[in-house]
């Protein structure tokens, strides 16, 4: 385990302990172990700590290229199915002539009303159109309980048909920074063209999430790959780390997100 934790953060290690306990429940079981929703990331570390296990692993979310996705962890002799990840994606009905809802509105109501976010998938919104993913075991408390959004009063309606899920639109591109460090507060200015003062308030005001978990320090540092969120601004990935400049500056490739519904 200790040869694992040398390659993530602190912070990862609970989650790291998490999955190894997962891989022992299949292992001693001998069945499939399902989780909650969990974020790319999260699934990068699944398949990191799994290595050449011989337990297997697969996810989904159910929405074309989804974000956020149930992973199943399965002995070699298993064949999994769609029906295994136990998700179910509601379109909301709600008055569109009177008020416009946002992603914040959605995730907002959602969590009012008691369940944690890892029962939730992905959250689309087209125009008028909205849709979300959760869990199969909390869809009935749902619809029980999911009746208002944003003072408006709802209605969830099951979305069966792959065909009418509302498909994400991403469109990425590469710059080229150069910066002084790879502090998050540094980074954030280069690439938003923002003061550090600025990057600092928008992270100590919880408005910046690194690789979709808030955080809350100007002076942490990034690494490649990692993804940058801020509340305005967009998201952001670190490429790649290029290298020192003659003046020893660090050459940066920054990928940025021009487009998602």
């Amino acid at each position: 385990m200790d040869s694992i934790f040398q390659h993530f953060r602190k912070e990862e290690q609970q989650f790291i302990e998490q999955v190894s306990g997962w891989m022992n429940e299949v292992e001693d079981r001998y069945t499939p172990k399902l989780t909650d929703f969990l974020d790319p990331r999260e699934r990068f570390i699944v398949q990191s700590v799994l290595g050449s296990n011989d337990i297997r692993m697969d996810s989904l979310g159910l929405f074309p290229d989804a974000e956020r996705q149930r992973v199943l962890l399965y002995p070699s002799y298993y064949e999994p199915t769609a029906e295994d990840f136990q998700i179910t994606v509601f379109e909301l009905k709600y008055p569109v002539k009177f008020v416009t809802l946002r992603h914040p509105d959605i995730l907002g109501s959602l969590m009012s009303v008691g369940l944690d976010r890892s029962k939730f998938g992905d959250i689309r919104i087209d125009g008028e159109r909205i849709q979300f993913a959760v869990a199969d075991e909390v869809s009935l408390y749902l619809k029980t309980n999911f009746v208002s959004a944003a003072k408006v009063k709802v209605q969830l309606l099951e979305v069966e048909d792959v065909a009418e899920m509302i498909t994400a639109t991403e469109e990425w591109h590469d710059e080229s920074h150069t910066v002084s460090s790879m502090r998050l507060d540094t980074v954030m200015s280069s690439v938003y063209n923002i003061s550090r003062q600025k990057a600092s308030a928008l992270i100590h005001g919880g408005k910046v999430k690194v690789n979709w978990t808030v955080q809350e320090q100007p002076s942490f540092e990034l690494h490649e790959s990692d993804m940058v969120s801020s509340r305005g601004f967009g998201r952001i990935k670190v490429l790649m780390v290029e290298g020192r400049t003659k003046k020893d500056k660090i050459r940066l490739q920054i990928g940025r997100l021009e487009q998602r519904k």
